[in-house]
């Protein structure tokens, strides 16, 4: 027996296999994490699927069912709003229920997308029904990492890595949805994805391609020596931009929710939403500029394979005549070190530094560091 799309990742493969009833015995947790778009949640649904019929008196209905999401023993739980899960997401279907018995199967099985954005209190208490499950009951954590969920929640969980798709992969997948678009720039966007499928698809949209415009206009500004321009308020105006959408996809979402509510029920959740709307935006300007500066860390790797003689390593495909003369005349060793500068930069912004100051003193410092005098 075996599990639709797990034929790519050898440890869940591992893991999961052996634990499918009727002979093996699934642990009550398990996290799975690993890069977005790289089968997660389709292993998650076909495990749920084959826990779910084991005992039925159709298995093959109750698979099914199962597998387009209809069966009463599966919850699958996302995240409220623009991408926090708060504590209404968890407590009635997940923390109440988990101690209801089955209505037709042997188990239960809840899946819990985007486990990660877990606020603090909805932590909590889904940790104390992880602590002392139910016999009948068993849980899937999807995150991309395992560092981005709280560590006592992690530790009660069987850890299941999903690993990063080849490039190979990844750049069929773009091809096919985008059919006659640039071959050479949908290439070099899965490689710049290193291995997360999704990524890699914004990176192939136009507001990726924007971002990649405006993070080489920063590099090449230090390479220059021409930072009067002020590179990095783009990079800024990009990071602020992400966030605004984010929000208004909130606020968008929460009015249509809202319309569906009781009347004095309203006011409690427009003050809510507000809330989750402004960490919302904070999170998805944090993530645009660490993307932003990961993708600056890429171009000075690609500069420095470039200038090694390593030209088939280089991932940005589609800028090889940019990379060509923006490499001469730097050593290697200093490109190298100027690869560690961005990574120390992407540090300490997730430390909580000033934004506009980290990447002016970025910028300054790869000036120093590469800028090439006529």
């Amino acid at each position: 027996m075996t599990l639709p799309g797990i034929e790519s990742h050898p440890h869940a493969r591992a893991i999961l296999l052996p634990a499918l009833p009727p002979e093996g015995r699934p642990s009550h947790a398990y996290l799975f994490h690993g890069p977005s778009g790289v089968g997660k949640r389709e292993v998650a649904r076909a495990f749920a699927a084959e826990l779910l019929a084991d005992g039925a008196p159709s298995p093959e209905e109750a698979r099914g069912r199962a597998l387009r999401g209809a069966h009463p023993d599966l919850t699958w739980v996302t995240p409220s709003g623009a991408g926090e899960m708060l504590v209404g997401d968890v407590d009635e279907a997940v923390v109440a229920a988990a101690a209801r018995t089955p209505f037709e199967s042997r188990r239960r099985v809840w899946v819990l997308e985007d486990a990660h954005t877990l606020n603090e209190q909805a932590a909590n208490r889904l940790l104390k029904t992880l602590e002392e499950p139910a016999e009948y009951a068993h849980f899937v954590l999807l995150v991309p990492t395992v560092r981005e969920l709280l560590a006592t929640i992690a530790s009660r969980c069987q850890q299941v890595r999903f690993d990063p798709l080849p490039g190979a992969q990844i750049e069929a997948r773009l091809k096919a949805a985008a059919g006659a678009a640039d071959s050479a720039t949908l290439a070099a966007c899965a490689r710049l994805g290193l291995g997360d499928a999704r990524l890699a698809e914004r990176l192939a949209q136009p507001w990726g391609s924007r971002l990649r415009e405006r993070v080489e206009e920063y590099v090449r500004g230090a390479l220059s020596g021409d930072t009067g321009a002020r590179p990095w308020l783009e990079l800024l105006q990009a990071a602020r931009d992400a966030g605004a959408g984010a929000g208004e996809e909130l606020a968008a979402r929460a009015a249509a929710e809202a319309e569906l509510l009781p009347a004095k029920e309203r006011k409690r959740h427009q003050r809510e939403a507000q809330e989750a709307g402004r960490r919302a935006e904070r999170r998805a300007r944090a993530g645009a500029l660490d993307l932003a500066l990961r993708l600056a860390q890429l171009w000075l790797r690609d500069l420095w394979c470039t200038a090694e003689g390593a030209g088939e390593l280089v991932y940005a495909l589609d800028r090889r005549a940019e990379l060509e003369r923006d490499a001469v005349g730097r050593p290697p060793a200093r490109l190298c070190e100027a690869v560690e500068l961005v990574r120390d930069t992407r540090l300490r912004l997730a430390h909580n530094v000033g934004e506009e100051l980290a990447l002016e003193a970025l910028a300054y410092r790869l000036q120093a560091l590469l800028a090439v005098s006529g």
